[in-house]
């Protein structure tokens, strides 16, 4: 059976001390018909001259230098130019199996292609000890659209992110990042859901995910920090419109994107009134939330260490923080 063409996009920005196990790591794919997409996005170091030497030595990738747009700007570009039939993303900090595409592809051969979208878990990799944590279970399922946008309200399975999906070109026709924002995956994964009426998903770790102190995640607060409430808020309104009843699962994201935006202010300063805003509604959606059967168990912990008020959170967020890093 003939491999049709896979497009790998991989945006770049200041990783030369990443870049190079990323690209080995997509350069040893058993699934061989790749066009793998570099997008130097401005880099100041020597990210750019990686990707160039790299794809000196191997045909299937090819390099696009710009100027610095941001993340949003560099995956659209990639889709711009890609001719795949279908398209994966991986940040180029990260890493993937040798079997990352072929295990997703299978996974759509599997539905006879009835599904356009696949998709694997992630491995969390914590650098500074070496610890890597399973976010899958190792089942394998095909589901709606609609419930994979459920499951990923509840962070049950399915994630948010734009990487450890292969998806039909044509389900990026009418989705684009937007461009300019942080946390883009919240405002785009849904609307690939929203578009498939089934979903291949193989809850096997075939991404490495490298979870660094300075990445957008983890780094401290900013003001652009509160695009995550943007973003959760777009995707709860057109989801509302589209499915009713899924309401109570994407208010439970958007209580998650108040205590996440939360955690990132509390060793900020001048904050007082986004945290306060951020309580108030907390405190607004707990009844609602908490009698939600479906709303994870972490959720209850932190409107409990909240109901202590802001101080003994910080604290308790802080020795939860440490651990979960170790």
């Amino acid at each position: 059976m003939t491999q049709p063409l896979i497009s790998v996009i991989i945006p770049i920005y200041n990783v030369e001390a990443y870049l190079q196990r990323c690209l080995e790591s997509v350069a040893k794919q058993d699934y061989q018909n790749l066009e793998v997409i570099l997008v130097d996005d401005g880099s100041m170091d020597d990210s750019g001259i990686i990707a160039d030497q790299f794809a000196k030595h191997d045909q299937r990738f090819k390099v696009i230098h710009q100027e610095n747009t941001g993340l949003s700007a560099a995956r659209n570009r990639g889709l711009d130019v890609m001719h795949g039939e279908y398209v994966t993303f991986i940040d180029s900090d990260d890493y993937v199996t040798p079997d990352y595409v072929s295990f997703m592809y299978q996974l759509l051969a599997d539905t006879n292609f009835k599904a356009p979208l696949a998709l694997c878990s992630l491995m969390n990799v914590y650098p500074a000890t070496g610890r890597q944590q399973n976010c899958g279970d190792g089942s394998q399922a095909v589901l709606s659209g609609k419930e994979c946008i459920e499951k990923m309200c509840y962070h049950d399975l399915v994630d948010t992110c734009a990487y450890a999906k292969l998806g039909k070109a044509e389900l990026y026709q009418t989705v684009r990042f937007p461009e300019g924002k942080l946390f883009e995956d919240i405002a785009t994964s849904y609307q690939l859901f929203m578009q498939a009426e089934q979903v291949a998903c193989g809850f096997s770790p075939k991404y490495f995910y490298v979870i660094r102190d300075n990445s957008i995640v983890t780094a401290g607060f900013k003001p652009n920090k509160l695009d995550l409430l943007v973003m959760t808020d777009q995707m709860a309104r057109e989801v509302v419109a589209y499915y009713p009843d899924l309401a109570p699962a994407v208010l439970r994201r958007q209580v998650y994107a108040r205590f996440s935006t939360l955690n990132q202010t509390l060793h900020a300063a001048d904050v007082a009134q986004v945290q306060a805003e951020l309580v108030v509604y907390l405190r607004t959606h707990k009844k609602a939330v908490l009698k939600n059967p479906k709303t994870p168990r972490r959720d209850h912990l932190a409107y409990l260490m909240l109901s202590f008020g802001l101080p003994f959170y910080r604290w308790a967020w802080d020795f939860y923080a440490k651990r979960k890093g170790n």
